[in-house]
């Protein structure tokens, strides 16, 4: 197990997850899962078949067809009763519920992904005609209104480093571990304000990933593909500085992870999202700042140097050049009327002037 990749581990990880809630579902749901394999990856499975596993029960314990029917022998003949006013309550009943003692509440959002799954499926064993009808296809996406895309504003960018440097603003015990971890997220923060990478992304990276003779590193993407990056000068010395220090403790000789949590292991995705939290907090108390919305405040910054947003959706890793678009329209708009007052077409008489002088 040792010798696996993070993404192996995660992969191997997840598949053990999938199996797991598997055993829950209907037995149909195995014909499905066997379809999608080739086509999607092990952690959209496992989302699957988490909203499955809640659609199912919510089945056989709320809707008075199906109430007291074992989840495991829901068949091919009740999924076609299933309607598409069913589905509508599912989608009503996810605003709030209780499950084993547990309150959950979704966003329109969440709802949307959850609705997704559930038009998977239903597709899926209506072109297998497993089902006469596909009800799910009946049943409209919640409307989701578009936020704002927060980010950081230049002078938020300065001072968020100069808390990670410094420690000004910290309190108690945040004071004693900034002792022992400033060079460390120093190096995670300007990583991601500096390249844009995504979280798993960073958890992901080994010390071999990285060549500083031509400030490249070498990322895993989503779905397994990997891609080379490129980093400033400046990122360059917020690493090498981390790795001096990495390079003191000697329990990390055989640790390939290039970040690591204070007990010598590679670092989680929780821990990143707290270290970023805990920074961003002090510096911007009313922005709900995570390490997406650095890399958002990345994808600007790149946006702004170069109009390209081609180059931004490449650099991001975005497969669907239309969610860059989606995520930086406003700025399109900015740039493109910047754009136009380049354009002249009468030189005013200084311009004359000015030319039979030169």
């Amino acid at each position: 197990m040792k010798n696996n990749s993070y993404f192996d581990q995660r992969k191997i990880e997840t598949i053990e997850k999938l199996r797991e809630i598997r055993k829950e579902l209907p037995y149909i749901c195995n014909e499905y899962f066997v379809g999608i394999s080739s086509r999607t990856s092990e952690l959209t499975q496992l989302g699957y078949a988490g909203d499955l596993k809640l659609f199912f029960h919510f089945l056989t314990t709320e809707i008075c067809e199906f109430v007291g029917k074992p989840v495991k022998n829901f068949d091919y003949d009740e999924l076609a009763q299933v309607t598409s006013t069913h589905i509508e309550m599912f989608l009503d009943y996810l605003t709030h519920f209780v499950v084993d003692g547990k309150e959950y509440s979704n966003s329109l959002k969440t709802k949307a992904r959850k609705l997704a799954s559930i038009k998977s499926f239903f597709k899926y064993n209506y072109n297998k005609d497993n089902i006469p009808s596909d009800q799910a296809a009946k049943v409209l996406t919640p409307k989701l209104v578009e936020k704002p895309i927060i980010r950081l504003e230049n002078n938020e960018v300065e001072d968020l480093l100069g808390v990670v440097e410094d420690g000004i603003g910290l309190q108690g015990k945040q004071i004693a571990f900034h002792e022992k971890t400033a060079k460390r997220d120093n190096a995670i923060i300007t990583l991601f304000l500096g390249t844009g990478i995504r979280i798993s992304e960073l958890v992901g990276l080994n010390i071999d990933d990285i060549d500083f003779n031509n400030n490249a590193f070498k990322i895993t993407r989503k779905g397994g593909n990997q891609t080379i990056l490129y980093f400033s000068d400046e990122v360059a010395i917020a690493l090498l500085d981390y790795l001096d220090e990495r390079a003191e403790n000697e329990k990390l000789d055989n640790e390939p992870a290039m970040f690591v949590s204070l007990q010598n292991k590679r670092i989680n995705v929780r821990t990143i999202e707290n270290i970023v939290k805990k920074y961003a907090k002090i510096i911007s108390p009313l922005k709900n700042i995570t390490p997406h919305k650095l890399r958002s405040t990345y994808g600007t910054s790149l946006y702004q140097e170069t109009g390209d947003i081609y180059v931004v959706a490449e650099v991001l890793g975005h497969k669907d050049i239309n969610t860059t678009k989606k995520h930086y329209a406003a700025m399109s708009e900015e740039i493109k009327k910047n754009a136009s007052l380049q354009v002249v077409l009468r030189k005013n008489d200084n311009d004359d002037d000015i030319d039979k002088n030169n």
